[in-house]
C-alpha cells in the first residue's frame, strides 16, 4: 500500500484529499506547514507527497527544496495561483507536477497514481537496452542508475525518464509536446515551459558547464536531443 502525504494548512482542503484518496486504497499522512511535512517523510515511509505552496513557517518551495536535498519522493504542488511563474517555480526546484486550486478529485487521482507509476517503475513497462552510455554519462536501467564519470547523479522520476528516453534514442530530436506525451502520458497542451524547466534541471546535474551544454541539446524550433557526439 502506497502512503501519501498531504499537507496543506487548509484543513478542509486535507480533510476532503484524504478521503479521496483513501477511497482510491491508499494510506495517507497529514501536514499543515513544511515543518510538519518534513518531520513526516523523516518518520514514516512516505512515496508521494501533495505539497501546497502557501503555508505558515516553511512554505511549499522551501520545503520542496529542502526535500530535495536527499529524496526523491514524488511531490505534486497545489497552488491557488495560476501563473506560470508559480508553476515554473516549483517545477525548477525539484517539484514533478502540479495542480491548481480548484481542483478535480479525479484529476487529483490521476496525477498520483501516474506519478506512482513513475516512481515505483521509473520507465513504465516499456524495455531498453539495461546500459546506456553518453561520453561521461551512464545511465543503467536495470539498478535505475545514473553516473556522470563514475560519480551517482540523484535524479527526480521525470527526469530519469527524460534523459532514459533521450539516451535510448541518441541524435534523435524530440519535441516538448513529444517528450511530455512519452514521459507524462498526458495530452501536451501547453507543456512547453513545463519540459524547459525539467529539462534545465537535468543540465544543471549532468553537464559539466550547463549554459554550454556537449550532450543534453537543443535544435531550436525544433526540441531536445542527446548528441552522442558531445560536440
Amino acid at each position: 500500500m502506497h502512503t501519501i502525504l498531504i499537507c496543506d494548512d487548509d484543513k478542509d482542503i486535507v480533510s476532503a484529499l484524504d478521503i479521496y484518496l483513501t477511497s482510491e486504497g491508499y494510506k495517507t499522512l497529514r501536514a499543515y506547514n513544511g515543518k510538519e511535512a518534513l518531520q513526516a517523510v523523516e518518520q514514516n515511509e512516505v512515496h508521494l507527497i501533495l505539497m501546497d505552496i502557501m503555508m505558515p513557517e516553511l512554505d511549499g518551495i522551501r520545503a520542496t527544496a529542502k526535500l530535495r536535498e536527499g529524496s526523491n519522493i514524488p511531490i505534486i504542488l497545489l497552488t491557488a495561483k495560476s501563473e506560470d511563474s508559480d508553476k515554473i517555480l516549483g517545477l525548477n526546484i525539484g517539484a514533478d507536477d502540479y495542480i491548481t486550486k480548484p481542483f478535480n478529485p479525479l484529476e487529483v487521482i490521476a496525477r498520483v497514481k501516474s506519478q506512482l507509476r513513475r516512481y515505483t517503475s521509473l520507465g513504465g513497462a516499456d524495455k531498453s537496452p539495461g546500459l546506456l552510455t553518453v561520453g561521461p554519462i551512464s545511465l543503467d536501467d536495470s539498478a535505475k542508475q545514473v553516473t556522470v564519470d563514475g560519480e551517482p547523479v540523484a535524479l527526480t522520476p521525470i527526469e530519469y525518464n527524460i534523459l532514459r528516453l533521450l539516451m535510448t534514442h541518441p541524435g534523435q530530436v524530440f519535441s516538448s509536446a513529444q517528450i511530455y506525451e512519452q514521459v507524462w502520458n498526458d495530452p501536451a497542451y501547453g507543456s512547453e515551459n513545463t519540459v524547459a524547466v525539467h529539462i534545465r534541471h537535468l543540465r544543471e546535474k549532468i553537464e559539466i558547464n550547463p549554459a554550454d551544454p556537449r550532450y543534453l541539446k537543443v535544435v531550436w524550433g525544433l526540441g531536445y536531443k542527446i548528441d552522442k557526439g558531445g560536440i
